[in-house]
């Protein structure tokens, strides 16, 4: 089938395996963007916030256990996990977005397909932080009541010295947004696990965890393997 406009070259990443989808960005922007289709069991989690914030940082950090200190600007990447929801093993989907503005059909799709949100700034730019204003209020206009839905306030980079917004300021904010704040560094490994741990703990609509039900602990194994002997009294 003809391409009816530009292709952008999505990356979907997971453990061993990378694979690429290309996205089609339309002329005639009646036509829907066509993209790989995703499992029903998915749990997707967007990530938003200006270039340069240190989105992939969080994400690689917290999938991948690595940091880069060179910016790679992306145009959008997903990377999946498998975690908990209800009890049984799902896919959690993290997509990291592009920081530009030059892609709001991409933006658009995210909001709509995501089923939580986090919205990244840097502590250090203001300029960040005032950017993430209209990417919350397409959220709130195309999802409606976002009471149920996960979002997360985040400012990163907590570990620079050079601040321009404080933790008091972001905490107000999130309390205004009615949604969860925490300050990260993925440059040091900060709050970025709680970060996600949070998030999918304001999930209220299914029971979602990075803890596998099926996963026990050695302590847990040791106590199932003893209910099967015989003691003597």
């Amino acid at each position: 089938m003809a391409a009816s406009g530009r292709a952008i070259r999505s990356n979907s990443k997971s453990t061993g395996m990378n694979v690429n989808t290309d996205i089609e960005i339309p002329k005639d922007r009646s036509v829907r963007l066509r993209v790989m289709p995703e499992q029903s069991n998915d749990y997707r989690v967007v990530v938003f916030g200006a270039g340069g914030v240190g989105k992939s940082s969080l994400v690689l950090r917290f999938v991948k256990g690595t940091f880069r200190e060179n910016y790679i600007p992306t145009i959008e990447d997903t990377y999946r996990q498998v975690i908990s929801c209800n009890k049984q093993v799902c896919t959690l989907q993290i997509t990291d977005t592009t920081g530009s503005h030059q892609f709001p059909a991409m933006q658009r799709l995210s909001i709509s397909k995501g089923h939580a949100f986090i919205l990244v700034y840097s502590i250090s730019s203001r300029q960040s932080l005032e950017e993430l204003k209209p990417i919350r209020d397409e959220i709130v206009e195309m999802k409606g009541d976002i009471e149920g839905i996960p979002v997360m306030l985040v400012g990163n980079k907590c570990d620079d010295v050079n601040r321009e917004c404080s933790i008091q300021e972001g905490a107000e904010l999130a309390k205004r947004w009615n949604c969860a704040f925490l300050e990260t560094s993925a440059k040091t490994n900060h709050n970025v696990k709680e970060l996600f741990q949070e998030l999918l703990q304001l999930e209220k609509r299914r029971a979602v965890s990075l803890q596998l039900e099926t996963n026990k602990s050695k302590s847990q194994k040791r106590r199932d393997k003893l209910k099967g002997k015989c003691a003597l009294m």
